[in-house]
């Protein structure tokens, strides 16, 4: 692709209309670091580096054009191309989407937002779609992956040139159809601005990102933006909004006029659940639809994953996938890594790993497990091993100590990712929101032997929750990432 190309949409002084222009492009960065010959370099104010500040690097590397907020970085012996914008991160996001030739136009988009149940949903249409030989691709938080051709996720919504030649090497590789999350932060930062999706999904809104985003206002405006800003903007017909309608949060969702709204939830719905029955392996429900009620049973446990799956059924709805063959799809369905995953064993002590890292996610799961042992009428104990990310929102730790307590039997706090905080003076700030009158706890820093000591204290019967972690096979320790998985120890003890 030709430079004149590249910046067709952008309007170019008359003084920028030279020969270097004609030039072909090898590449778009925003690190400067990996700028090659003939590359174009787009600086970003970032958190935490500026991008100006490296203008020097880029050029030195052989940058053929630069987009700037401002020029005061930029010797004046350049002769490249210079473009300057009110905001980069809208022109790095331009710019990724016209270099790999917009892809989303060419694939099936489906967006899920919201705090929890993104990754679930994504595994579910996977599932569904490829059941009837519709080649689904997935980008989200545990990896990029079409069938068997699987990449490295490095956060849950990638920058924009990532994206946009992930949507590239999809369709390569013959996607039809993405499920793809969106992030908080991606929609905050305009990462998926020139995704043009066909379906958003809504799960719903709770505690999480308050270091970053600052008010849960500000965190519910940038995920708005998926159903307002970039659903109006978005070049596919006809449109959908799948929104949870019990979420408070849901139900004050603003979506863009040109799109047609599907409700889901328990009550007052457009797709409305009822819970029939429920075991650690299973789950018995009937949907009321616009189109038909129905009764199904499908291999998923917990009142959330009911929740994934019905958002999950409409969303497929949209793409043309009908509610009984998502039933059947859903049949063969084994789960998502992480997400109240069983750790399979001949131990008569039950072990699930969960990726629960907020106080709805553990409340949730903790409920579906407390649900479940109800409805079978035992008298199991649930014991819960958690702990809290360093370098994250403080607010949430001893909001999740409040409900481990109040739904688990007993409770051992442990580390989760320290990063470069103390692990002891979080583990501190966890226990401080234990109730004090609660005393069936242990502390124990180091997560592998809090794992091996909440199996070993297990009876036959009994439940041990192995939250935060979920996927992930690391704990990242001042800044070294070091290899570790939940499931791994936990088969290793059981």
């Amino acid at each position: 692709m030709k430079l004149q190309q590249l910046f067709s949409n952008f309007n170019l002084n008359s003084n920028d209309l030279n020969p270097v222009l004609q030039h072909e492009v090898a590449g778009v960065y925003f690190d400067a670091r990996q700028v090659v010959p003939d590359g174009v370099f787009i600086a970003i104010k970032g958190v935490q580096n500026d991008g100006h500040q490296f203008i020097d690097q880029a050029i030195l590397a052989g940058a053929i054009a630069l987009v700037v907020e401002n020029k005061k970085n930029i010797p004046e012996y350049y002769n490249g191309l210079v473009v300057t914008v009110s905001n980069s991160r809208e022109a790095l996001d331009q710019l990724a989407a016209n270099f790999y030739g917009f892809p989303s136009d060419e694939l099936f988009c489906f967006g899920i937002t919201g705090t929890n149940g993104k990754t679930s949903i994504t595994y579910i249409l996977e599932h569904i779609l490829n059941t009837f030989k519709k080649p689904t691709a997935v980008m989200g938080t545990v990896n990029h992956r079409i069938q068997d051709r699987l990449w490295a996720s490095e956060m849950t919504t990638p920058d924009p040139v990532t994206l946009q030649k992930r949507l590239r090497d999809f369709i390569d590789h013959g996607a039809v159809a993405v499920a793809m999350e969106v992030s908080s932060h991606a929609l905050d930062q305009k990462r998926a601005d020139s995704v043009h999706f066909n379906t958003a999904i809504f799960t719903n809104l709770t505690l999480d990102h308050l270091d970053y985003h600052k008010t849960m206002q500000h965190y519910f405006q940038a995920k708005q933006r998926l159903f307002t800003d970039l659903m109006w903007a978005s070049k596919k017909k006809p449109r959908f909004a799948v929104v949870n309608v019990d979420d408070t949060y849901g139900r004050r969702l603003q979506v863009a006029e040109p799109v047609v709204i599907w409700t889901y939830g328990q009550k007052d719905a457009d797709f409305q659940f009822r819970i029939l029955d429920m075991t650690y392996s299973e789950t018995k429900f009937s949907l009321k639809t616009p189109i038909e009620t129905v009764e199904a049973t499908i291999p998923l446990s917990g009142l959330h994953m009911i929740y994934n799956s019905v958002a999950s059924i409409a969303a497929a709805l949209s793409f043309g996938i009908s509610i009984e063959q998502s039933l059947k799809a859903l049949k063969t369905f084994e789960g998502v890594p992480g997400r109240l995953q069983k750790v399979n064993s001949s131990s008569d002590k039950t072990v699930f790993v969960d990726y629960a890292h907020t106080p709805d996610a553990l409340e949730n799961v903790l409920k579906a497990l407390n649900d479940i042992r109800s409805l079978a009428k035992n008298k199991s104990q649930i014991i819960t091993v958690f702990g809290c990310g360093g370098d994250r929102d403080k607010s949430k730790r001893p909001l999740m100590a409040e409900i481990a307590a109040k739904l688990s039997d007993f409770v051992f706090v442990t580390s989760d990712n320290p990063r470069t905080e103390q692990p002891e003076a979080i583990v501190t700030e966890v226990k401080n929101g234990l109730p004090a009158d609660f005393k069936n706890y242990e502390i124990e820093v180091d997560r592998e032997r809090a794992i091996a000591a909440a199996i070993r204290q297990a009876r036959s019967g009994d439940v041990i929750l192995i939250a935060g972690k979920g996927h992930e096979d690391y704990q990242i320790i001042g800044t070294e990432k070091i290899h570790f998985s939940d499931f791994e120890v936990a088969r290793k003890y059981l």
